[in-house]
This record gives C-alpha cells, structure tokens and sequence, in this order.
C-alpha cells in the first residue's frame, strides 16, 4: 500500500500526457458555429478521443482528407504519419463536445475498454483503497462493498486473467463500469479520478479532486496494449 502511494505521488509529477491514437467522434467539415475557438466556426474541425489517456481534442483535418466517425487516426508529434489529421488544435472538455460526439462516446470508449483487456484486467489486481473507508473499486458504478470483498478475495487466490475471468468468478461486467466510470470522469464532477484527469477548472479549486492516475500506474506494468504495437 505504502508502494503504491508512493507510485500514485511520483506520478501526478509527471509530464502531461499526450495521444498518438485517437478516435473520431463527430468530423464538421464545414466547421462548428457553437465552437469556443471562433477560428473553428468557419473550417473543418474533427473531435477525438484519445487512445491511451481518454484525452478530448480537437483538430484541423489534413485537406482533401476523407474521415469517418469511429475511425482511429494518428494524432502523435511525426507529422508523416499524420496522414488525415494536420494538427491537434486544443484539448477540450466534455462540454465542448457537439451532441452527436457526446452520443458517441460510449460505444467508442467502451471500443477502446475491451481492446485494453491486459490493461483493465490489471486495474481488477491491483486497485487498492483510499482511504480506511473507502476503496477506489467503489467507484465503479453499481460495485458496493460486498463486491469489493469478492473481487479483493478472489484475485488474492489467484490474480484475475481476462473479462471472462471475472465475469465468472465476481459475476460484474467489467467492461460495462469501467467504460461507464470513463464517461463519469470525463463528464467531471467527481471527487476522485481514477483513469482521466480531472478538468482544468477542478484541478485549480482551493481543493482539487483527488487523481489517482490509474492508467499511468497500469501502462508501466502492462504496457500500452496498443492495437498495431506493444509498447
């Protein structure tokens, strides 16, 4: 436990994360009216989330660039492979998305949760409590303490293997509360964090949620788990 903490706390110093796959969720190609950045009213613009951190973004497309919703796309710093994406313009928050990017989100996010499975099945293993009362697995929807107590009780008699492992012996669907706990986060609002970082707003309150920074703590065990590379 106290490893972990320490972990969490070397974490939240590292660098900001950044995306090199992203996925579609709305492309306007005649641009956004209600758009924040006004330069992006009148041009093409594309809103994606991120592959690995859930980052939101958006992005001018390449021109003559043929994009389609749900598509992965590279979004990384080498601009040759960039090939449908010109430049990410800004992050943005859960607010700023168009409607139909907020209907999509959770078939995408729930996409990139069961391609993850090594990663998230992880997060089953090692997921620890915050504080004496409370552990971070009560925060995914629909776990109570009783639940918590299976899971904790079955991974310490052998660590969980797959999402039909833990269908099986825990009876959750874990795909479901964590792609729901995914789109709780990035809706903000919320006390702790376990996967996304909190919006800008929240973080520079007198006092700021708590992140957990999961998914940092995960990638380094586990890797990536990337859908062309294992990083």
């Amino acid at each position: 436990m106290a490893q972990q903490r320490q972990h969490f706390q070397r974490s939240r110093h590292k660098r900001k994360p950044h995306e090199e796959y992203a996925y579609v969720l709305d492309y306007l190609p005649m641009g956004n009216p209600s758009d924040k950045h006004p330069k992006h009213r009148t041009q093409p613009v594309v809103q994606l989330i991120g592959e690995d951190y859930f980052l939101l973004l958006e992005a001018l497309p390449r021109r003559g660039a043929s994009l389609e919703v749900g598509e992965r796309v590279y979004v990384g710093p080498i601009a040759e492979k960039r090939l449908k994406i010109f430049r990410v313009e800004a992050e943005i928050e859960y607010d700023d998305l168009t409607s139909f990017a907020k209907s999509m989100l959770p078939t995408i996010v729930e996409e990139i949760v069961r391609k993850k499975e090594k990663v998230f099945v992880e997060f089953f293993n090692i997921a620890g409590p915050i504080n004496i009362r409370f552990h971070s697995l009560e925060l995914l929807p629909g776990v109570g303490k009783k639940t918590v107590e299976k899971i904790i009780k079955a991974r310490e008699r052998e660590p969980f293997k797959s999402y039909e492992d833990i269908k099986e012996r825990v009876h959750i669907d874990p795909v479901k509360v964590i792609t729901e706990r995914i789109i709780e986060e990035l809706k903000g609002g919320q006390k702790y964090y376990l996967f996304i970082r909190p919006p800008r707003r929240e973080r520079e309150d007198v006092v700021p949620p708590m992140f957990l920074n999961y998914l940092e703590v995960l990638y380094e065990r586990v890797g990536k788990q990337r859908e062309d590379e294992e990083l």
